[in-house]
């Protein structure tokens, strides 16, 4: 949590000097084309900068850039501790800049100062300094073979890795896709989402800082029909991680079949489950936590805890607590240290999510909270922090919104409880709140999720693997397994017969 007040950062936003060009091959280029990106800051509506996007040919440009420093080998080939000394570097350049990126993160998205000095940007340079600690760490194997062989299972770098990430954690799931690819040896090219890419481009004036070699790590703004889809077809890109929408990963597989079947890890949509069992150790806790799930970051979270199913027994004590927990998230300035909930990240994200709120209460579903738009700076692009309840089939309870619209409907009994939950096409994140160790793990092991929380929502360490089933997507970022991504296994089998006696 910073400690710096508001009029400072106002006053750091003032002196702010933004970076608007491409990072290919070492340096900020100029495109080969004329289209640009409008920045905007969601909290005032005004626009930041005209950002360069590139086309299919500076895309060209960068994997070229990529592919070559890989087979130089000044990377790929350098020795681990070589690797792992440049990234320190580099995670100790983010901590140290910690202040300005958040900065231009909050300005870019509307996050909170808080939580983008105080998690995102503390998150992503712990990333880096963590995946730069486990590459001297990783042992090869030796095969359990006869004595007349010698067969080794060793891992290379796959080549060149593109990394098209969201605008919700713009530093921060950048991170998780960079950090294990750059640990494993390989090139990435990174394409930041339309509307944050302004922090990523000071992010890769930092690596070149570091002393990552010209062509290891490239940004390439643009749009996702252009940009993305030139990186996803591109023949050189030997694996493609994505965090976004289920159907921009449906897309990346596509891309991929018609392309050169390169490696296509995805981090999809989510539709959480948070259960509240009648044996609830801690109604109070458990209503914090379904506010948290839901209303932080806006609401703009893969792992949202967007349904919430209470059981019938005790609806009625848990409701007040809930509607106290959201009404101490309003929305505010988000370079206020004090604000919990800053802006949408656009005019049309705001827009969409208040047609999800109208087509709930069109279905029958009952407003307990919110559900209109909110000024705490003038022109920018807020939204209350809302609770409507209702029928689980309802569309809100259904459709990912990516908003603080929380979703609420009772249950009776367990049964019905782990039937409702799995009831999606996602499976991201789901959570339970029971004070019976039974119940916990007996639940826990029937929810279709690939993170689940007990007696919390949304906890998490880098050294756990994060990520989903179903429609959610598959691979995991986070922990040793993210390495696996950026990785070839390679089985030498040595006839020792020939060897001389």
């Amino acid at each position: 949590m910073t400690t710096q007040d508001h009029s400072h950062w106002r006053r750091q936003a003032d002196q702010l000097s933004l970076i608007t060009r491409p990072f290919i091959d070492g340096d900020f280029v100029d495109s080969q084309g004329a289209e640009t990106l409008t920045a905007y800051n969601p909290a005032t509506g005004d626009m930041l900068a005209e950002v360069t996007a590139c086309n299919a040919a500076d895309i060209d440009r960068a994997v070229a850039a990529a592919r070559r420093v890989f087979e130089a080998g000044s990377w790929s080939r350098c020795a681990p501790l070589a690797r792992k000394t440049v990234l320190l570097r580099f995670a100790a350049l983010i901590e140290a800049h910690a202040e300005e990126l958040a900065l231009i993160q909050t300005l870019e998205m509307g996050k909170p100062i808080a939580d983008s000095l105080g998690f995102d940007l503390a998150e992503t340079a712990r990333c880096v300094a963590w995946y730069a600690e486990a590459i001297d760490k990783q042992y090869d194997e030796i095969a359990p073979t006869g004595e007349d062989v010698h067969a080794t299972i060793s891992r290379e770098p796959l080549g060149v890795v593109a990394a098209v990430v969201p605008w919700n954690f713009p530093l921060m799931i950048a991170a998780w896709k960079f950090a294990p690819a750059l640990a494993m040896g390989n090139s990435v090219v990174i394409k930041p989402a339309e509307a944050s890419s302004l922090s990523i481009l000071r992010l890769a004036e930092l690596a070149r800082e570091a002393g990552l070699p010209a062509g290891v790590f490239n940004v390439t703004p643009g749009h996702g029909a252009v940009a993305g889809q030139a990186l996803g077809l591109h023949m050189e890109v030997d694996a493609l991680t994505f965090t976004g929408s289920t159907a921009t990963g449906k897309r990346f597989m596509r891309y991929s079949s018609d392309s050169n079947l390169k490696r296509v890890w995805l981090e999809c949509g989510g539709k959480s489950p948070h259960l509240v069992f009648a044996d609830c150790p801690d109604l109070d806790a458990a209503a914090q936590a379904a506010a948290a799930g839901i209303f932080t970051n806006q609401g703009e979270v893969c792992i949202a805890g967007s349904r919430l199913f209470v059981e019938e027994a005790i609806f009625d004590a848990f409701l007040p607590r809930l509607l106290e927990a959201a009404r101490a998230m309003p929305a505010g300035d988000p370079l206020d240290p004090a604000t919990c909930m800053g802006a949408l990240v656009s005019a049309e994200h705001q827009a969409k999510v208040l047609d999800f709120i109208e087509q709930g209460l069109a279905e029958g579903m009952t407003l307990h909270q919110g559900g209109r738009s909110a000024s705490p700076v003038e022109g920018g692009w807020y939204l209350e922090p809302t609770i409507l309840e209702g029928d689980p089939a309802a569309t809100p309870m259904r459709e990912e919104i990516f908003g603080p619209v929380l979703g609420i409907s009772r249950f009776s009994g367990e049964a019905e409880a782990i039937a409702l939950a799995n009831d999606s096409v996602y499976g991201l994140g789901a959570g339970l709140w029971t004070g019976d160790l039974g119940r916990a793990h007996r639940v826990a092991k029937r929810l279709r999720a690939g993170l689940v929380w007990v007696n919390c929502y949304a906890d998490g360490d880098i050294s756990v693997p994060f990520g989903g089933v179903k429609q959610s997507g598959f691979g995991r970022d986070k922990s040793l397994h993210a390495l696996d991504k950026y990785a070839d296994l390679k089985t030498t089998w040595v006839n020792l017969a020939y060897a001389p006696s």
